[in-house]
């Protein structure tokens, strides 16, 4: 009886525990999507957003912007290696950095070797990396600076038919090399041009058969919508994605950032940052 009473007790309690658990997985869900879907900078004459599909209840991918006293505005995405909670935590440590990063550093590069040199020993005690895409969009030059840490380099849409070229930037993921300097090139954009940043969880998605959504699809589902706005050509993207995959389970998180710049001066309106405490 006593042996029975003692298991039923143990049995009680891991269920107490699992609820726990989950209440608190739900917990750090929501701050995770408040975080990623707090404001967006509202530009006149042009429009940003930005959107995070987590593969699980919590992800590892993240964007943010930080509008800088000059009035540009600084933009970062990001994917950690890994998922779920241990990916979520390192998320949540690259953002901070980022933020911090932004208020002392003149631009995309310095932001990054920045970001290294403070996550560096963390990454490396955690074995983990983080590939980064840093930009800078200066409104009133009409040009776009960015530098990468491992990351996919941007792509910007010129018209229904012409995509930029834009020259790749090469640099170590963040926690790859302690004592790196990370590079930036600068590229002009045009009123309507379209910038798109993105996480390989999208190019890299596959459906029930094994095959890749791939960039030709990316390209051609932008190509395809770009007199669109921004709401509306992300979620182009995301509906090709999801008629690509056929109800395959998603693998990877899904994140992406539009930037778009229309006829006319533009400049940021108030935009306070939710800022990490």
């Amino acid at each position: 009886m006593y042996n029975r009473e003692l298991s039923i007790d143990k049995l009680s309690s891991a269920g107490q525990m699992n609820k726990t658990l989950e209440r608190e997985i739900k917990m750090a869900q929501n701050i995770q999507m408040k975080l990623l879907n707090g404001p967006k900078p509202k530009v006149d004459n042009g429009e940003v957003s930005g959107v995070s599909i987590p593969a699980r209840l919590i992800g590892g991918d993240y964007f943010d912007f930080y509008l800088l006293p000059n009035g540009r505005l600084r933009i970062v995405i990001g994917d950690v290696m890994g998922k779920g909670i241990p990916a979520a935590m390192l998320m949540i440590l690259t953002r901070g950095a980022f933020r911090s990063a932004s208020e002392s550093t003149k631009g995309p590069g310095e932001t990054l070797t920045a970001m290294n040199k403070a996550l560096y020993s963390d990454l490396r005690t955690l074995g983990s990396f983080v590939t980064v895409l840093c930009a800078e969009w200066d409104m009133k030059t009409n040009t776009f600076t960015y530098a990468s840490a491992g990351h996919n380099p941007p792509l910007i849409i010129h018209s229904e038919k012409e995509l930029k070229e834009v020259p790749n930037v090469n640099g170590v993921m963040l926690g790859g090399l302690k004592d790196t300097v990370y590079t930036e090139n600068t590229v002009g954009v045009e009123d309507n041009d379209l910038v798109f940043l993105y996480t390989d969880g999208i190019t890299e998605t596959k459906n029930n058969d094994g095959e890749m959504y791939r960039i030709e699809r990316l390209e051609e589902a932008l190509l395809k919508n770009f007199s669109l706005e921004v709401k509306e050509i992300e979620q182009t993207v995301v509906n090709s994605i999801e008629k690509f995959i056929e109800g395959a389970p998603q693998r990877d998180d899904i994140t992406m950032v539009l930037l778009k710049l229309n006829k006319g001066k533009a400049d940021l309106t108030s935009y306070n940052s939710p800022v990490l405490n």
